[in-house]
């Protein structure tokens, strides 16, 4: 156990040094998983959108950052792009935002809404996490949260093709949990349209992620066990979609798996700095 949690402290530190550099690769969508997400910007700008929405789905918030950014730098008038660069900073299971970090938010989502989307759905897309970016780090954090999950509750009803709505909305469940829970209500509600989910859309790499955090407790981590053997093969270029599952392995016992996890997510996070 002690070596497990020394190559967990080796790894995030490699991470961290990873998402200080400023390396930009020529990722294709294979190597971060499979994101459909159609948009009304220029068609050029299409599969670099949906790279950034598969970083988003790995918690890889700077490389998601960047993509959308790159984006709008080619269409500034997709309000998409200005949407994800609003997304990469609500890092709903890590930290909350500061205040700082809200309003640069917030007025990234108003340039959107300038843009004017060009359909209903991007509009709720936007207009969804500006709930969450109305107020400031402390201010009705809760129910901001709520009111940004509820809007994407109904977007996602709305639109019962757009898989990336009820994939987020997913996520949004389990940002809600305090951890107080002994039933974890929101943690099974969250497995249950990801498993939903799961037979259409294998490759995913947001369904088996957020399955992983569903699952990360004595509870349920049996249930995460397939998610956690599938996810690193979803989503290979991203450190923490290597090191995720090491989650489950742990909880059930696989020390083996465990730490071949870590040394794998260490060795991708030491090419990306080398």
């Amino acid at each position: 156990m002690r070596i497990v949690l020394i190559l967990l402290l080796i790894v995030c530190s490699s991470v961290f040094i990873y998402a200080d550099e400023e390396h930009h690769h020529d990722l294709s969508a294979a190597q971060l998983g499979s994101v459909t997400f159609p948009t009304s910007c220029k068609p050029e700008v299409q599969k670099q959108f949906e790279i950034g929405v598969a970083w988003l789905h790995s918690f890889e918030y700077e490389q998601a950052n960047n993509q959308f950014a790159e984006v709008a730098k080619t269409d500034p008038k997709c309000a998409m792009a200005y949407w994800g660069q609003a997304m990469s900073l609500y890092h709903q299971l890590w930290d909350r935002p500061t205040k700082e970090t809200v309003a640069q938010a917030a007025s990234l989502l108003k340039q959107a809404t300038a843009i004017q989307p060009k359909t209903k759905r991007e509009s709720d897309y936007v207009h969804a996490l500006s709930i969450f970016y109305s107020g400031d780090d402390s201010e009705n954090y809760k129910k901001r949260q709520e009111g940004y999950s509820d809007a994407m509750d109904q977007l996602r009803k709305d639109n019962p093709e757009d898989r990336e709505a009820t994939i987020f909305y997913a996520l949004s469940l389990l940002s809600l949990s305090d951890g107080k829970d002994p039933n974890l209500t929101l943690q099974r509600k969250a497995v249950a349209i990801l498993n939903e989910q799961l037979p259409h859309a294998p490759n995913h790499p947001g369904i088996t992620h957020y399955i992983i955090h569903a699952t990360d407790n004595p509870q349920l981590a049996d249930q995460g066990l397939a998610a956690a053997r599938a996810y690193a093969k979803i989503a290979p270029s991203s450190v923490h979609a290597v090191h995720m599952p090491s989650h489950i392995f742990a909880r059930l016992g696989l020390w083996q798996d465990d730490i071949r996890s870590n040394l794998a997510a260490l060795q991708i996070a030491n090419q990306m700095t080398g």
